[in-house]
């Protein structure tokens, strides 16, 4: 990209590689000011490359999601702690839908220690992490594997999911709109998200605040479809109000104060 200077080349290709840029991290690695940092992320924003969060920026995207591995990279002790929260939800003794993405992953991986859990998941980490649980059947979607992140879909996949009637669902999303339209990059893999909306009783949306802060092209469903919302942070005014209208659960895993939102622009 033309324009850049050689460090905010630099700090762009990190930001590739691993999906984000911490301001505290950069201000290291080239030992220069946080305040100059800050600037380089506002051009990087401006020039909408980049897109803010919380004490650093993200590689921007409505059209294509990040490289699977770069996604793990991107509030990761954030979905630890939302995957934790939204595994205690779950009793012992259900059944339950598991989608794909990195965050339902890490709902997966805390579920471990459930018992008596019937699990119905078109997403491969999920039933490698779940299978060897001597108390947690696991029932893998049929159809074909996405290479980049091992991901069950096509109408093989939505067959197998019509065929259940759940407990809950744990369903992720790549972006969620200001007006509560759940969204995300793969039309093949919103139709399997949508049948598993459909053939769950109570469905728990996982999200961090990220997710907030990015856009995507196609529909999934709208907030006021699920019962509960596990994040990292409260949500915006116009969100919460769909919430309150839905007696929709929001589940605040950790708050961050206003005081300590890092001095970026954010890019129109």
């Amino acid at each position: 990209m033309t324009g850049l200077s050689k460090r905010q080349a630099e700090i762009l290709s990190i930001a590739r590689a691993q999906g984000r840029v911490l301001v505290d991290d950069l201000t290291r690695r080239f030992e220069v000011s946080a305040q100059t940092i800050r600037k380089d992320l506002n051009d990087l924003c401006d020039r909408r490359s980049l897109t803010r969060v919380h004490g650093g920026a993200v590689i921007a995207s409505g059209v294509e999601n990040l490289a699977y591995e770069a996604r793990r990279f991107v509030a990761a002790e954030e979905k630890k702690a939302i995957g934790m929260a939204a595994a205690a939800l779950i009793p012992n003794g259900c059944s339950l839908f598991i989608n794909i993405g990195t965050t339902t992953e890490e709902v997966a991986n805390a579920l471990r220690g459930h018992q008596d859990l019937l699990v119905i998941t078109n997403n491969l980490n999920v039933a490698m992490q779940l299978y060897r649980q001597p108390k947690i059947e696991v029932i893998v979607a049929g159809g074909s594997v996405r290479r980049a992140d091992g991901a069950v879909i096509g109408s093989s996949a939505i067959d197998l999911i019509e065929q259940f009637k759940v407990d809950y669902a744990i369903i992720g999303a790549s972006a969620i709109d200001d007006d509560g339209a759940l969204l995300d990059f793969d039309y093949r893999e919103v139709r399997a998200a949508q049948a598993i909306i459909a053939n769950a009783r109570s469905v728990v949306l996982v999200a961090d605040a990220t997710k907030l802060q990015r856009h995507a092209p196609v529909r999934i469903a709208h907030l006021s479809q699920v019962k509960t919302v596990v994040t990292d942070a409260p949500l915006p005014q116009r969100l919460q109000a769909i919430c309150d209208e839905n007696g929709i659960e929001v589940v605040v895993t950790v708050g961050k104060p206003a005081e300590e939102a890092d001095q970026l622009s954010v890019p129109e």
